[in-house]
């Protein structure tokens, strides 16, 4: 049982951060800089600086972080701020067809298809938003609220269905 635990653990990790290492390599890639990187959430309890890149452990396990340049990403074509945002669900997907039927590819697929998702702050919400904004040429407050509760209302209904069907 353990052993069982441990490899979730561990598992669950691995596709956190390789998400987050995702968005890192592409940020680098399209010349976007990083800012910090983190494993957690909450108060800060360690950090180390790393090639310019302020690096935290933070107190409750339970997510990971990228943290960019929003400005340089933003003045960045279309094209290169969609394959940023979406690098962590693309690294997901191919780390889940290459351990397909293991407990690290169904934690990848589960990363993946949660982040498509338009659920604010996740990467499906991002790049809906950034689609947004190109399509009206400027923010629009009022579509990106109904984008926003619309991505929550889709967040709600697909987890009360996993929940039922569980």
């Amino acid at each position: 049982m353990i052993i069982i635990v441990i490899n979730a653990i561990a598992s669950f990790v691995a596709a956190l951060v390789l998400h987050e290492l995702g968005h890192y390599g592409a940020a680098r890639f399209c010349g976007v800089p990083i800012k910090q990187a983190g494993f957690g959430w909450g108060p800060k309890i360690f950090g180390v600086r790393l090639s310019q890149v302020d690096c935290q452990l933070r107190l409750l396990p339970v997510g990971a972080y990228v943290q960019m340049d929003i400005a340089t990403l933003q003045r960045r074509p279309l094209l290169q701020q969609l394959f940023v945002l979406g690098a962590g669900i693309g690294v997901n997907l191919v780390l889940c067809v290459l351990t397909w039927g293991s407990l690290f590819g169904a934690f990848n697929l589960a990363l993946a298809i949660g982040n498509l998702i338009p659920v604010y702050q996740l990467d499906g919400w991002k790049s809906g938003m950034v689609i947004v904004r190109k399509m009206f040429g400027r923010p629009s407050p009022l579509v990106e609220w109904i984008f926003t509760l619309g991505g929550g209302a889709i967040g709600l209904s697909v987890l009360v269905r996993a929940v039922l069907n569980f």
